[in-house]
């Protein structure tokens, strides 16, 4: 399933000047990055993109080779070769990277998993008899009881897993940010999280897309607000 995987194919388009709208919402004290993982791929198609002066000072490239630019809070993806949107992590079990468009989902594998789990816990449990001869209940629980510590032990991961993103969600970060804030320019700026907008609101923008509203805006926004309290 596509992650939210950034389109960095080059596509023809006619050379506009930037609208006064536009550049509002880009924040000029954070320039858009070029993924030059991306440009590997295709060096030449992006050449005349690096060169772009819209580019040197932040803003879109609207030209007929724009550049592979990362929006805020994406990543680019080693394994999949991709740059991912609010790039979570890249999950070795499912062979996808866990982003925008997937993160959601995710999170409810996580709890179906953890039910199913939960309930194959419970059977093996019920099927326990404790009140026999060593010797008798080896022969008869033995491969029971493995079978027991062996889901209890994922039962703990799953619900580890879950309760972690839950708390990620809760306070709209993600993996990436939560490990790497100290790595990544846009945290770096600021003492605490940009993004977070409050439990309520960071529920239900993930879970039903509301607000709706681009990264770069709500970075904008929370910046104006950081320097007028300054002031």
């Amino acid at each position: 399933m596509d992650p939210g995987y950034v389109n960095t194919q080059p596509q023809p388009q006619p050379q506009v000047e930037p609208k006064e709208e536009q550049m509002a919402m880009v924040p000029q004290a954070f320039p858009l990055r070029c993924c030059r993982c991306c440009l590997v791929v295709d060096p030449g198609s992006w050449g005349q993109a690096l060169a772009s002066p819209l580019l040197q000072e932040g803003l879109p490239d609207s030209g007929p080779h724009p550049c592979p630019q990362q929006p805020l809070r994406a990543r680019h993806c080693r394994e999949c070769g991709h740059c991912v949107r609010r790039y979570d992590h890249h999950c070795p079990w499912m062979e996808n990277c866990v982003g925008e468009r997937n993160h959601p989902l995710f999170v409810a594998y996580l709890a179906l998993q953890l039910v199913v789990l939960l309930w194959g816990l419970n059977l093996a449990w019920s099927g326990l008899r404790f009140f026999q001869p060593w010797g008798l209940w080896l022969r008869s629980s033995g491969l029971l009881f493995a079978t027991f510590l062996l889901l209890s032990l994922f039962s703990f991961v799953a619900g580890l897993l879950l309760a972690s993103h839950l708390y990620l969600v809760a306070s709209n970060t993600t993996t990436w940010e939560f490990i790497s804030s100290h790595r990544i320019a846009y945290l770096r700026q600021r003492s605490g999280n940009p993004f977070d907008r409050g439990l309520i609101r960071n529920l239900a923008h993930f879970f039903c897309g509301w607000p709706s509203g681009s990264w770069e805006t709500l970075w904008a926004e929370e910046e104006e607000e950081g320097s007028s309290q300054t002031v």
